[in-house]
């Protein structure tokens, strides 16, 4: 036997065996907003808390209901997460992108403080990857907010110049622009941007370097702003924090930058940096313009194979369809841009990477909870989905890494959450303002009266489906005429009732729902997955299979009713999917099994 293959092969069994499994906390899409903080230029420091005594800088109800995401109660659940994981003793935390709520400089400034602190008292150590929210565009641009909430319960802007946003009461702070990567590398450098004194191996896609000739010197040069920039299109170079890093033994750890701003003009200067487009569709814009990210993967994950390293990669965006094989059906029924279809990543992607040796992939972006699979002849990529603290279903993973070949995912979710109801009085004087207003639609205010941080973000997530989601994602007329109809009626369309007895189905029995309640289901489903079946009745769960069944079965050629049956479709695939709340990866026999 080859005395050096042994040797190797007893060394990476020796750290997986006789030590303590490795586990790495994914926490993705926090879009922390400092709600406490303040701005180096301004003495504005938010709006009195009447329960509290706080001042506080908050974003209004009504902006979050209209959002897919919360941007205040997800500071506290954002600390509730950090508690949590700090009681389990995990010491390595991932965050895939959208750390910040579009990388202003105060919010950056308040995450830095968090962070440390966790650091320090616990000794936790942060990985950060950038999202589409920091940086909004690649270099610093000016911006700001005119939903933030006012003394008087009515909205506040906040702007970076005096001559941009809406003419209303407004405050003029610098803190308030959108960072740029500089910006962001300077202010985070400290947490996976840049390497550590303690980290075993670090490096970006433009070193040269390799693991056998590391020195933290090296890395310390490789992490440089100035060596760290791409053409991105002709004459436009751009930065990319992409890196590799192994923060314990064998284990290496890609932060896969996979924002690619593209210019919009050609004629435009590569500094302005509003002329480049968002970064929101994620690894499609990367297959054709930061191709280098593709080879650098490919390198790493032989370089990984050589070494005996188990490879572990994290993005901000899924490089695996997250619709479990609904989305066909989805462009069917809404069309090509409807449901964040753009936002798919095309085949081609899992491929690209699959055969570059990926194989474990944790990504953010879409706010939900999905597992992705992908088999590519003798490859396998798992592209794990980690929800958002500001959306439902809030919740992060953990990764337990058993052996190179055999690892564990597990989802926590939080439930509860201490001061997640802190900013309740303000919301109330808000809503006051409103119903004072003339023509606006009101937010329904019995979300104040919500129990728990679960119920909170479901209760969102119900506002968001009726204020957002089901007018701008669903024909009109199809809504216009379901709109009235409960379960009973939507099985009527199937079949009459003697029929439906002649096969033991009471059609009284699905009276209990309505039609918007289905449509609520589905994007619970959409969002949570395998675990949205909590957060609806067992006996409606039984009644959509009899509708689906029965709508499957329909041969009718009408457009509504082909609608509707698209809807059960829809509904079945999302609910059946590959696990996704705790399960195990077993490399070596490239299957998933559900624990």
């Amino acid at each position: 036997m080859n005395t050096t293959l042994f040797c190797c092969f007893f060394s990476v069994s020796s750290f997986f065996f006789a030590q303590k499994p490795v586990q790495i906390a994914f926490l993705s899409d926090v879009h922390f907003q400092d709600l406490y903080g303040s701005f180096s230029d301004h003495h504005f420091k938010g709006i009195i808390n009447p329960k509290t005594g706080r001042p506080t800088i908050l974003r209004t109800m009504d902006s979050q209901l209209h959002s897919t995401r919360i941007f205040n109660e997800n500071y506290f659940a954002f600390l509730k997460a950090l508690d949590d994981i700090a009681a389990k003793g995990i010491k390595i935390v991932a965050m895939p992108g959208d750390f910040s709520d579009d990388g202003q400089a105060y919010n950056l400034r308040g995450l830095h403080k968090i962070l440390e602190h966790y650091h320090r008292k616990y000794g936790i150590n942060f990985y950060l990857t950038t999202g589409n929210h920091d940086p909004v565009g690649p270099f610093r641009n000016d911006g700001g907010k005119s939903d933030f909430l006012g003394q008087n319960g009515n909205p506040l802007g906040i702007y970076s110049k005096e001559n941009i946003g809406k003419p209303m009461d407004k405050i003029i702070t610098k803190d308030i622009a959108e960072s740029g990567y500089l910006e962001i590398l300077n202010e985070l450098k400290d947490f996976g941007f840049s390497p550590k004194k303690e980290d075993l191996y670090w490096s970006t896609p433009f070193d040269p370097g390799s693991c056998e000739n590391y020195t933290y010197q090296k890395g310390l040069q490789a992490a440089a702003y100035s060596e760290r920039m791409y053409e991105v299109s002709k004459g436009f170079f751009v930065p990319d924090l992409s890196y590799v890093v192994e923060p314990v033994k064998d284990v290496w750890m890609i932060a896969i930058d996979g924002n690619t701003y593209i210019p919009k003009n050609s004629n435009e200067s590569p500094e302005n940096s509003s002329n480049y487009k968002g970064a929101g569709i994620g690894y499609n814009n990367v297959l054709t313009n930061k191709q280098h990210l593709i080879q650098w993967v490919k390198k790493l994950a032989a370089e990984a194979k050589k070494s005996n390293k188990t490879l572990i990669a994290f993005t901000h965006y899924p490089m695996i369809d997250f619709n479990d094989g609904a989305t066909r059906d989805i462009k069917k029924l809404l069309g090509e841009k409807k449901w964040q279809m753009e936002r798919v990543p095309q085949e081609e992607v899992a491929e690209v990477f699959a055969e570059a040796g990926l194989q474990i992939h944790f990504a953010g972006h879409m706010h939900i909870n999905d597992t992705g699979i992908r088999r590519t002849g003798d490859h396998i990529l798992v592209n794990i989905q980690v929800p958002s603290l500001a959306a439902y279903l809030p919740a992060y993973k953990i990764l337990t890494i058993q052996s190179p070949d055999k690892m564990e995912v597990q989802t926590e979710v939080l439930n509860e959450v201490p001061h997640f109801d802190e900013l309740f009085p303000l919301y109330q004087k808000e809503y006051e303002a409103l119903q004072s207003s003339a023509g606006k639609i009101l937010w329904n205010k019995d979300i104040l009266k919500t129990q728990s941080y679960h119920d909170f973000m479901l209760f969102h997530l119900k506002e968001l489906v009726r204020l957002r989601m089901i007018p701008d994602d669903w024909p009109a007329e199809f809504i216009k005429k379901t709109n009235n109809l409960n379960g009973e009626d939507l099985l009527l369309l199937t079949q009459n009732k003697n029929q439906l007895k002649a096969q033991g189905i009471r059609s009284e029995d699905f009276r209990k729902w309505s039609f918007n309640d289905l449509l609520l289901d589905l994007y619970k489903f959409q969002s949570a997955d395998e675990l949205a079946r909590k957060d609806i009745p067992e006996e409606r769960l039984n009644q959509y299979k009899v509708l689906e069944n029965l709508y499957r079965k329909n041969q009718t050629q009408d457009s509504w009713i082909q609608q509707i049956k698209s809807v059960f479709t829809i509904l079945s695939v999302l609910s059946h999917g590959d696990p996704a709340d705790h399960f195990e990866i077993d490399l070596k026999s490239k299957e998933i099994k559900r624990l």
